[in-house]
């Protein structure tokens, strides 16, 4: 039995789809004016994860993911300028050439971390009509009002406005700290903005109130109803995503299609420097390319982050970084060592299974491999085998190992006691190259010993 936290009550739910046999699954995706940086992919191994056990517990994954790429300002507030139109000035580019260039870059990293592609990637300016469509249906409902710079929702008509974050609009100091403009209420926000006739933008479309350009929010409304339906199963999204985003989301949704839209709300926790969020604002990121850069394997990262609980704070590290390296790398090493007896070890398989489907419990998995690889029992590699259906590392993939520079240094220095005939401390030295997960291989008439994983 699959288990979810469901954020919108609080409790961890079975979960029970809308249509037996199928998941439906939206996915909050990347706005691309900018790099995507290690704290944001913690984000999207988690909805990989959780897409990966959909499949290992029998159910056929209807998967999404959005690309913002109009309409998110620098203020989620509805305040600030559009990111991309702010992108493409700086860069002297189209709001197209940014958006397509950073969606690139995002999606190689993607698939480095050996995430599975949503059955559709959706743009936002590919779904204006959607998006406006939805907006109409609101304002014949009685939800929408017109303000001398967009079209809002009217956050007090509906009851249930803020039951996602636990906030209730009268619990709320109404423009105690936000300039409200025209709004009724501090909770309401933009689903269609007019454009300012002093900013020339590069993306507006007609609508039936005005030259303008989406809300951020509108557009998961729209595309998720097109491609999932009005109501289906999960929708994922970061911790930060819920008080504002995803809250207004609800109440769009909701209100134009007269019944719950989602079922389960999924939400993973930050990646922390020094206790804060890892964000570009406090110039505080690093992206895949940079782990790259410095020799680590993308699959490092993916390791890390399944050490700890998608709802917990993960601290990013050096340390932490150089942990997870050593240790994706001695199991790999050790998988890759065992001999497959072309058995199946189904009672591992089962422990597992049993562990990642409780709330996606992905460092109580990691447990089950590890007792698995450092046992006895039979049938390893057959079990290896199903459960990195679900972690996704590459355990049993043989690829060329790059030595990292600590092994090689020791290696040298075990070379240089041997020549030496000083054999206590090259023995020593071995053993310390074995405990990274290497083995020193001595090749006649070479000078220099050869190493290799185990």
């Amino acid at each position: 039995m699959l288990k979810l936290y469901n954020t919108l009550t609080r409790e961890k739910e079975e979960f029970v789809p809308v249509e037996a046999g199928v998941a439906k699954v939206y996915t909050c995706g990347p706005t691309v004016y900018w790099h995507q940086h290690v704290g944001n992919f913690r984000y999207f191994i988690f909805s990989d994860i959780l897409k990966r056990v959909l499949m290992f517990n029998g159910f056929d994954v209807k998967h999404i993911i959005n690309v913002t790429d109009v309409g998110h300002l620098t203020s989620d507030a509805d305040e600030g300028e559009d990111k991309m139109e702010k992108a493409a000035k700086k860069e002297g580019k189209t709001a197209s050439e940014v958006s397509h260039f950073y969606f690139d870059e995002f999606r190689n990293s993607f698939l480095k971390l050996k995430l599975i592609e949503p059955m559709k990637w959706t743009w936002a300016t590919e779904h204006i009509p959607e998006q406006l469509e939805t907006i109409k249906t609101l304002e014949e409902k009685g939800y929408v009002y017109v303000t001398s710079d967009g079209v809002y929702f009217d956050s007090s008509k509906f009851e249930d406005y803020g039951k996602l974050s636990r906030k209730r609009i009268d619990d709320l100091e109404e423009g105690k700290r936000v300039d409200m403009g025209e709004k009724k209420n501090r909770t309401d926000f933009a689903l269609w903005k007019f454009s300012k006739p002093e900013d020339k933008r590069q993306q507006e479309w007609d609508s039936p109130w005005g030259v303008g350009f989406p809300g951020w929010h509108i557009e998961c409304s729209a595309m998720a109803a097109k491609y999932l339906g009005e109501t289906f199963d999960i929708h994922t999204g970061g911790e930060d995503h819920i008080p504002v985003h995803h809250e207004n989301e609800i109440a769009q949704s909701n209100c134009c299609f007269d019944k719950r839209a989602v079922n389960y709300w999924v939400h993973s926790a930050f990646l922390t420097v020094k206790g804060g969020k890892m964000s570009k604002s406090l110039g505080k990121i690093e992206t895949i390319g940079d782990l790259e850069s410095k020799g680590i394997d993308p699959l490092a990262y993916r390791y890390l982050c399944l050490t700890a609980k998608y709802r917990k704070p993960l601290a990013w590290n050096e340390e932490a970084m150089d942990g997870a390296v050593n240790s994706y790398r001695k199991l790999k090493n050790a998988c890759l060592a065992l001999e497959d007896d072309k058995k199946v070890n189904e009672e591992a398989v089962d422990k597992f299974k049993e562990r990642v489907s409780d709330d996606l419990d992905m460092p109580g998995g990691l447990a089950v491999v590890w007792d698995l690889v450092r046992g006895e029992e039979k049938g390893k590699v057959g079990a290896l085998k199903k459960m990195d259906e679900v972690l996704g590392l590459d355990l049993l993939e043989k690829n060329e190992v790059e030595v990292p520079k600590k092994i090689e240094e020791l290696r040298d220095k075990m070379d240089e006691a041997r020549k030496n005939k000083n054999y206590e401390s090259s023995d020593n030295l071995r053993s310390e190259i074995e405990k990274e997960g290497f083995k020193v291989k001595s090749i006649p008439g070479i000078p220099v010993s050869g190493l290799s994983p185990f």
